[in-house]
């Protein structure tokens, strides 16, 4: 089978072994990857495979802790809760006994730490950029 005559044999490559893009060809998929400042802060350049993924895991992990730490704030300001329940039928089983107020104050904090971790990692998440994705426009008027 003969080569078509508009392909290119001489790719190049760098010293991994990567090929070149050629300069004529603006493909997106050839921006560098990495750290970078851009226009809405710091954000990482990711192959757009690895970048979907941070973006499904993180999201999915914000609304777990989301899901965890307002269970928990809500365990703590019910009385007949079911997690609650739970919580003290498993420190009374291993013999601990906590006053009303400790278990309330650590339900609380607990809650507000998922929350905070919560929040933390969508953020994390969100600096995150696919190659060819939100490239800034030199000649766009918008700001």
């Amino acid at each position: 089978m003969s080569p078509s005559p508009d392909t290119n044999d001489t790719q190049a490559f760098d010293e991994t072994g990567d090929p070149v893009a050629k300069a004529d060809q603006e493909d997106p998929r050839d921006e560098p990857t990495g750290p970078r400042v851009g226009p809405d802060g710091r954000e990482v350049v990711v192959p757009f495979r690895l970048y979907k993924a941070v973006t499904v895991f993180s999201t999915l992990a914000a609304v777990v802790a989301y899901l965890i730490g307002f269970t928990l704030i809500d365990a703590a300001t019910l009385q007949i809760s079911f997690v609650r329940t739970a919580i003290v039928y498993l420190l009374n089983s291993a013999g601990l006994f906590p006053s009303n107020d400790l278990l309330v104050a650590t339900l609380v904090i607990t809650g507000i730490a998922f929350l905070v971790a919560g929040t933390t990692v969508y953020v994390l998440g969100t600096r995150f950029r696919g190659q060819g994705m939100g490239k800034p426009q030199g000649d766009s008027s918008e700001q």
